[in-house]
Order: C-alpha cells, then structure tokens, then sequence
C-alpha cells in the first residue's frame, strides 16, 4: 500500500467560490491530460438533473454518511449548506495505486485544510475571481439561486478567499483561455516536479 509521502505526490487540491469557473476549468483540464481523474465524493444531497450514483458522485443517506464517519472512512468530511460531502480514503488509495492516476481535488476550503493536515506536500490552488463585483455579476447572471443564496455565496466566497495560508497557488479566472493554460502549466509543474 502506498505511504502518505507517495500518495502526496498524485494530489491537486482546486478550491474556488461559486461563480469562479473552478468547474470549467477543472474539465478543461481533465480533457487535455489523461494521466489524472477527479475525486468521488460520498454525499447525502440528492442527484441533480443526469447524476448517476458511482459516477459523479456516491449518494448515500444520512445514517449510511454518519456510520461511515464512525468507522474513520473519510480523508475529510463537512457539512455544505445543510448536505454532507466526504472524500473516501479509499477512493485516494485505488485511484493511485489500482488506476494509476494523479487526483484532483474540487472541494471547499474547510475539506482542503483537513486533507492537507493529514497528506503533508499536497498542493492546493485557489481559483479566484477578478473581483467580487465580477462574482456578483457573475453569480446573478445565472439566474439560478435565489437572492439569499446568492448573498450566501457571496459571504462564503470573502471567507475563502481570506484564507491565504491555505493556498500554494493562485489563478485568477479573468481570461478563460489564460486560465486554462495556467491549470494545465500548474498540473504539468506538479507531475515535472513528482517525476523527479
């Protein structure tokens, strides 16, 4: 089985608030590098639209989430706007050691904290808007949240983004396209720096 030293060596956290682009360039990402696979988490919110179980995600239910945590099966674990989210050790363990594959991380900050106290030399990067009249903008533009989950999000994006001790890397998603290439350089630097 591998160390923590050598599982270090395979993971990228990405962290970022709503509205940052995380997701879009965490998919450009996997599109244009074949050696690494996003994380699975377990959660107990319900699919959205075309979720499959095992696929994007492992939906559980509170109890099943709550026994799992008593039996010490996650590298974190917390609790997002009233759901449950966790990130299996064992999925950390089979997707280096079974598949081969470098991990990478989209979880929140209070995940990333723990992951990184219990995997010393991870990396993490923050994904950060222009500004936060840009997120703003942005975030009410999709038309998709209500006004208080919009100052939500807003709120949880200023404590994210204070947490300077916490990143590696910054990238500010202004230009998509420059934004793409500074992920892509990043995860390039990390496995350059990993081979050797």
């Amino acid at each position: 089985m591998a160390t923590k030293e050598q599982i270090t060596s395979h993971m990228l956290i990405v962290c970022g608030p709503s509205g940052t682009g995380k997701s879009t360039l965490l998919g450009h990402l996997l599109s244009h590098r074949s050696t690494c696979c996003l994380s699975r988490s377990t959660t107990t919110r319900a699919p959205r639209g075309t979720e499959q179980n095992g696929v994007e995600y492992d939906f559980v239910d509170v109890e099943t989430f709550k026994a799992k945590i008593e039996a010490d099966e996650f590298a974190e674990y917390a609790n997002v706007f009233g759901n449950y989210y966790g990130t299996p050790h064992e999925m950390i363990r089979s997707t280096v050691e079974d598949k081969g594959m470098d991990v990478l991380f989209d979880i929140d900050v209070q995940g990333a904290r723990i992951i990184k106290s219990k995997y010393p030399g991870v990396w993490c990067v923050l994904i950060a808007p222009p500004s936060m009249d840009v997120l703003e903008k942005r975030l009410r533009s999709r038309a998709t949240d209500a006004p208080e989950v919009i100052e939500r999000r807003l709120n949880t994006a200023r404590h994210e983004l204070a947490q300077t001790d916490l990143f590696d890397f910054r990238i500010v998603n202004d230009d998509l396209d420059t934004a793409c290439r500074e992920i892509c350089a990043l995860y390039d630097t990390l496995r350059l720096r990993t081979s050797r």
